[in-house]
């Protein structure tokens, strides 16, 4: 395969952000987005999915974290979505369970060319730091309609909001690992009866 890696930039009045990625990568991540928690979680998607992200994200935090929170999703969408390609030779699937102590999450994605988000997590806390749990929806939003993927996120267990959502994107950046990794069996061919994806 050819280098898989893109750089997209998303500029509005109340973001501007810069996201390049690698899925080729060594699991690095450069990140400063201005919510630790975030940059925290997606440290997970870097070394668990073994991907290169060099992200930089300027938002309007003084108002809350939700632009900036969900237009990286946008962006980070966008990239992958670039970065793919026509996914020909690629395995398309991708899942993993992940648990951190009582916490067990369960991530499954398709690189179908249809986005949509399945995501059934009931978070025991409404925060976790400042970082308010209903924009881990939103980021995930974003993220499949750009990057044009079925998402389907369930959190099995855990009473630890912490633990929900760090399994959450550990088996995010597993399953990412699993359906972009190249099936030496689909070489060269669309992994889809249709023909592309």
């Amino acid at each position: 395969m050819s280098a898989r890696i893109a750089t997209v930039s998303r500029d509005t009045n109340e973001t501007q952000i810069k996201v390049s990625v690698n899925l080729d990568g060594e699991g690095r991540l450069s990140c400063q987005t201005g919510v630790p928690f975030l940059d925290h979680m997606l440290d997970q998607v870097a070394r668990h999915g073994m991907i290169d992200l060099d992200i930089n994200a300027t938002g309007d935090l003084h108002i809350d974290d939700h632009h900036t929170v969900e237009d990286l999703g946008i962006t980070l969408g966008q990239a992958f979505f670039e970065a793919i390609g026509d996914k020909r030779g690629i395995y398309r699937y991708g899942h993993a369970y992940v648990p951190l102590d009582e916490a067990l999450s369960r991530v499954v994605i398709d690189f179908s060319g249809r986005p949509g988000l399945y995501m059934n997590v009931e978070f025991t806390r409404d925060t976790i730091g400042s970082l308010d749990t209903q924009l881990f929806w939103e980021f995930f939003q974003g993220f499949v309609n750009h990057a044009r993927v079925s998402l389907h996120i369930d959190n099995l267990k855990g009473f630890n909001a912490h633990h929900q959502a760090e399994t959450i994107f550990k088996a995010f950046g597993r399953a990412l690992r699993m359906a972009v990794a190249e099936d030496p069996r689909m070489a060269g061919q669309m992994p889809s009866t249709k023909g592309s994806l």
